[in-house]
């Protein structure tokens, strides 16, 4: 019977970047396919902290193709002992080490209902043309500039402001204390 080999790879900044951003199912690494086997296990790591468990799957090419299993990009597990170096991008990890290490992801927070909003004031001559203008500039401004509010449902006085995937104060009266 073969067994499944565990591995530690390293994602590029820019992909990892996308992402924080978007919900994706799979996450590609170029040049990754290597050594890497379907139904391989995989710690993806960003930035020297474990983010995800994942899965090889099948690829064409030389992309490394993973399925997550569980993720902690919200809060990672820090990957010190994976002694990992820059020019390393993929790493056979020890399985008493993957299964420690896969552990600090299982304490990921069950899901929760939560209510994602965005408003622009648009000036407009009908509600369809207003639309329109609403997606235009959503697509113009995207996730850098584009604050998005998020709320656990039915506590509306929790709402948090993000850019970027990341908490945003939007609050000019308090920027302008800090100065």
């Amino acid at each position: 019977m073969d067994r499944m080999a565990q591995w530690a790879v390293i994602i590029p900044a820019d992909r990892w970047a996308t992402e924080r951003l978007f919900h994706h199912d799979t996450v590609a690494v170029p040049g990754g396919a290597g050594p890497v086997d379907p139904d391989d296990e995989v710690l993806l790591v960003a930035g020297n902290e474990v983010v995800a468990l994942a899965q090889a799957i099948k690829a064409e090419g030389d992309e490394l193709v993973l399925t997550y299993v569980r993720r902690a990009f919200d809060h990672p597990a820090p990957a010190a002992e994976l002694s990992l170096d820059d020019d390393m991008r993929i790493a056979p990890v020890d399985p008493d080490r993957f299964r420690r290490l896969a552990a600090t992801l299982a304490g990921v927070t069950p899901k929760t209902t939560w209510l994602v909003s965005v408003a622009l004031p648009i000036e407009a001559t009908t509600p369809a043309d207003a639309v329109r203008q609403f997606w235009s500039h959503a697509l113009e401004l995207g996730p850098a500039e584009l604050p998005t509010y998020v709320w656990p449902s039915g506590d509306e006085l929790a709402m948090q402001a993000f850019v970027l995937g990341e908490e945003s104060n939007q609050d000019p009266e308090e920027d302008e204390d800090e100065d």
